[in-house]
């Protein structure tokens, strides 16, 4: 079966386009188009995602399948979970109208800005970051009995001092608030694929990792 790989950030300027092709067996794995990436990969620590999804290398591969190919990562609806990918500059006030809770006793805001550089270029697989940062703020507000929780990150050039990623989060208690916030962030930062570069390089990271 013929199948294309999406590809972003480094891997996407080394091989000159955003998809390649690759001819496998009906029965291959994940493992398989890895492995005919070949020199593409050059060593890089890699990942592949599935249908947006992070996948391990024995999951079976089918005709119709998104692929992406994930390189280390640098790293919206109006409900309680708020999650989104935007090319326009971040704005804080609307997170907040978002967290706002009549059982919230805390709230705790992060910005992201960029520093010492004129700018920052980010590059996102934006469907399916949104979807795992979706699933970070989902995950944060169980594991810390948050009210509301809300995620945003920038793409394409991000001025200095202004934000890449903001999060805002409310709770009971300022501890949840504080963890939960912090949680969130650094889990977008880790597994979210999006990627950074910074006077022209891309930012090395390392890979975001797949279920088992």
């Amino acid at each position: 079966m013929r199948i294309a790989i999406r590809l972003f950030a480094s891997l996407r300027e080394r091989a000159g386009r955003d998809v390649v092709e690759l001819d496998l067996p009906e029965d291959a794995r994940v493992a398989d188009a890895l492995a005919g990436l070949g020199e593409l990969l050059d060593g890089l620590p890699v990942v592949l995602a599935v249908n947006r999804e992070y996948a391990p290398q024995d999951a079976p591969l089918h005709p119709g399948d998104e692929l992406a190919l994930i390189p280390p990562v640098s790293g919206g609806s109006t409900t309680a979970v708020h999650a989104r990918v935007t090319r326009s500059q971040l704005r804080l006030d609307p997170l907040l109208d978002l967290v706002r809770d009549p059982r919230a006793g805390a709230v705790v805001t992060f910005l992201g800005v960029t520093r010492q550089v004129s700018h920052l270029d980010y590059e996102a697989y934006v469907e399916m970051a949104e979807k795992e940062m979706a699933r970070i703020v989902e995950s944060a507000m169980a594991t810390h009995g948050l009210c509301a929780a809300a995620a945003e990150h920038r793409t394409g050039e991000v001025p200095l001092s202004e934000a890449s990623v903001v999060v805002a989060v409310s709770a009971p208690h300022r501890d949840a608030a504080f963890a939960g916030a912090r949680e969130i962030i650094d889990q977008i930062k880790a597994q979210a694929p999006i990627w950074k570069k910074e006077e022209g390089e891309w930012v090395a990271g390392h890979p975001p990792r797949p279920p088992a």
